[in-house]
């Protein structure tokens, strides 16, 4: 199956409705990302195979918020990834860059 982001937001905010999970409450979708992130994170810790699927929904949480807040994900990603490929950065740290502006 090939699906661009714009057609897969709008099938995981309709899977939403379907199912009647929340579509209108922003600081609930908020909250419920971060228990898949924290889901994620343990399970990178504890190198668990289902890394690949905690990924997944994080990022379904992701597009169910830009269906529910109107944005474009594939639009937006697509301008953010040109904005960070023309930046400068200089490395403070092993892990820290700062951007240069």
């Amino acid at each position: 199956m090939t699906i661009d982001l714009s057609q897969l937001q709008k099938v995981i905010h309709q899977n939403k409705v379907n199912k009647g999970f929340n579509v209108t409450d922003i600081k609930l979708e908020l909250l419920l990302m971060l228990e898949e992130l924290a889901e994620l994170s343990e399970a990178v810790r504890k190198e668990k195979r289902n890394v690949g699927e905690e990924i997944a929904d994080v990022m379904i949480y992701c597009l169910g918020l830009c269906e529910i807040l109107g944005i474009n994900a594939q639009k937006e990603i697509l301008r953010k990834v040109k904005i960070n490929q023309e930046r400068k950065y200089v490395r403070q740290t092993k892990f820290h860059h700062q951007k240069i502006t």
